[in-house]
C-alpha cells in the first residue's frame, strides 16, 4: 500500500511500471467514482437515465484525464475525500435528507389528506341523498295524515285546504354534478401544489447540491493553495520529521514545552477549541434533525388520522330516524251554535274530529361501499432507518471534522515532501525563538 501511495503522489512516473501502475489507480478511481455520480444523479437528484448515464461517463473521462496527467488536481481529488468530513460533506448529506423527505414523506402525507378529503366527500354525498329521499316520507306523511282527517271528520266540517304537499327532487344529478365537481377542483389544487412543492425543492436541491460540490473542490483546492503560498498555515502538528529534526538537532526540549500548544496529526485527541467547534455543530445537526423529526410527526399525524376517518366513517354508516305524529282535536260550541243546533236539528255536544297517531321509519346513510375512498398509506420504515442511518453519519462527521482536516494536511505533505519539509524547518525556527524569547 506505501508503494503504491508513493506512485499515486509522485509528480511524475519513473518507469513504464509506475505509470501502468498510476493508470490503473486511476481507472478503477474514476470507475467507483463514475458510478456513485450516476446513482446521485438519477437517485438522489432525479434526473432523467439517459442524462445521468451521459454524465457520468462524460465525467469520469475527464476525470481519468485530469487525475493521470495533473499531479496537483490528484492531491486536490485525494483531500475531497476526508473533506467530505468536514461541513462541506454535511451540506451534502442534508441535501440528501431534504431530497429523500420530498421524495418519500411529503407524499405520503398529501395521500393520507386526499383520503381524509374523499371520507368528507363521500359522507356530504351519502348523507344529502338521504336528506333528499326523506322527502318522500314527508310527501307520504303528509298525504296520510291529510287523508284521515278527511276520512273523520263530517264534510260540513272539512277543510277547505287539502294536505301539504312536499315535492320530491327527482333529478338530483345537478346536485352530485356539482358535488364532483368541487371534488375534482380540491383534488386539482391538491395536485398542483403537491407536483409544485416537489418541483421547486427538486430545483432547489439539484442547485445547491451542484454548489455544494463545487465549493467541495474549492476549498480543497484553497487548502491546497494555502498549504503551498503560506508556511505557517495549518502548521502546528509534531509530526515525525519534526521529533527527528529536533533530535538531530539536540533540542527535544522544544516540542515538551509547546506540547499544549502543538498537535500531534495522527492523535485522536482534540483541543479546546475543536471540542468547542465540534458541539456548535452538533447543535446545527440536532435543529436540522428536530425539523426532520417535525415532518416525520406530521406524516404519523396524517395517517393516524386518515385512519381514524375511515374506521369512524364504517361505523357510523346508517342513523335511525323515527318520525311519531299525534293529532287529536275537537270543535267546541259557541255561544250562537246552540240556536243553529235547534234550526237544523242537530245535537248541541262538542264534536270530536278525529284521532291520528302514527310512527314512520327513516335511515340516514352517512357512508357506503360504493364511495371509491384510497386507503390510508402508513409511514414507509425504511425511508425512517435511511434518515437515521445519514443523522448518524452527520453526527459522526461532527467528531471527525478536526481528523479530516489532519489528514488533509498529510495528504498534502505527502504529494509535495519538498514543501513539507520547509514547513518544518519553519516551525523548527519559530519554537526555536519562542523558547530563546
Amino acid at each position: 500500500m506505501a508503494d503504491l501511495w508513493w506512485i499515486y503522489s509522485k509528480p511524475v512516473p519513473a518507469d513504464g511500471r509506475e505509470l501502468w501502475t498510476l493508470f490503473l489507480q486511476c481507472s478503477c478511481i474514476t470507475v467507483v467514482i463514475g458510478g456513485l455520480f450516476y446513482n446521485w444523479m438519477f437517485a438522489s437528484l432525479e434526473y432523467s437515465w439517459h442524462l445521468s448515464v451521459a454524465t457520468a461517463v462524460s465525467f469520469s473521462l475527464l476525470l481519468l484525464l485530469t487525475l493521470l496527467l495533473v499531479h496537483p488536481a490528484r492531491c486536490v481529488f485525494s483531500m475531497i475525500m476526508p473533506t467530505l468530513g468536514t461541513k462541506q460533506g454535511r451540506k451534502l448529506l442534508f441535501s440528501a435528507c431534504i431530497m429523500i423527505a420530498v421524495v418519500n414523506i411529503t407524499p405520503n402525507i398529501v395521500s393520507n389528506i386526499k383520503t381524509i378529503l374523499q371520507v368528507i366527500k363521500c359522507i356530504c354525498k351519502n348523507s344529502s341523498d338521504s336528506l333528499l329521499n326523506s322527502t318522500a316520507l314527508l310527501d307520504k306523511v303528509s298525504w296520510e295524515f291529510g287523508g284521515a282527517i278527511q276520512e273523520s271528520i263530517h264534510s260540513i266540517y272539512r277543510p277547505m285546504n287539502g294536505p301539504f304537499r312536499f315535492s320530491l327532487l327527482q333529478n338530483r344529478s345537478l346536485i352530485y354534478q356539482k358535488m364532483h365537481l368541487a371534488g375534482e377542483k380540491i383534488s386539482r389544487e391538491f395536485l398542483s401544489v403537491e407536483v409544485l412543492v416537489k418541483d421547486s425543492i427538486r430545483v432547489a436541491n439539484r442547485l445547491a447540491a451542484g454548489f455544494f460540490m463545487l465549493y467541495l473542490c474549492f476549498e480543497s483546492t484553497w487548502y491546497l493553495k494555502n498549504y503551498l503560498t503560506d508556511l505557517r498555515f495549518d502548521n502546528f502538528y509534531i509530526t515525525k520529521k519534526l521529533e527527528r529534526l529536533a533530535t538531530d538537532r539536540r533540542a527535544a526540549h522544544l516540542l515538551a514545552s509547546s506540547s499544549k500548544k502543538l498537535r500531534r496529526p495522527a492523535g485522536l485527541k482534540l483541543s479546546w477549541e475543536e471540542v468547542v467547534l465540534c458541539l456548535v455543530q452538533a447543535m446545527l445537526v440536532t435543529v436540522a434533525l428536530l425539523l426532520m423529526l417535525l415532518l416525520v410527526a406530521v406524516d404519523h399525524f396524517a395517517f393516524s388520522v386518515a385512519d381514524t376517518a375511515l374506521s369512524k366513517a364504517a361505523q357510523f354508516s346508517m342513523v335511525p330516524v323515527t318520525l311519531n305524529i299525534k293529532y287529536k282535536v275537537g270543535a267546541g260550541v259557541s255561544w250562537i251554535m246552540p240556536f243553529l243546533f235547534k234550526v237544523f236539528g242537530r245535537p248541541s255536544e262538542e264534536l270530536l274530529l278525529g284521532d291520528f297517531d302514527r310512527t314512520y321509519h327513516h335511515h340516514l346513510i352517512f357512508s357506503s361501499t360504493r364511495c371509491t375512498i384510497s386507503p390510508a398509506r402508513p409511514p414507509e420504515r425504511s425511508v425512517l432507518l435511511v434518515l437515521g442511518l445519514l443523522f448518524c453519519i452527520l453526527y459522526c462527521s461532527v467528531f471527525l471534522e478536526a481528523l479530516a482536516r489532519r489528514l488533509c494536511r498529510g495528504i498534502a505533505a505527502s504529494f509535495f515532501p519538498s514543501h513539507e519539509h520547509r514547513r518544518l524547518l519553519h516551525l523548527y525556527s519559530k519554537l526555536a525563538r519562542r523558547h530563546s524569547e
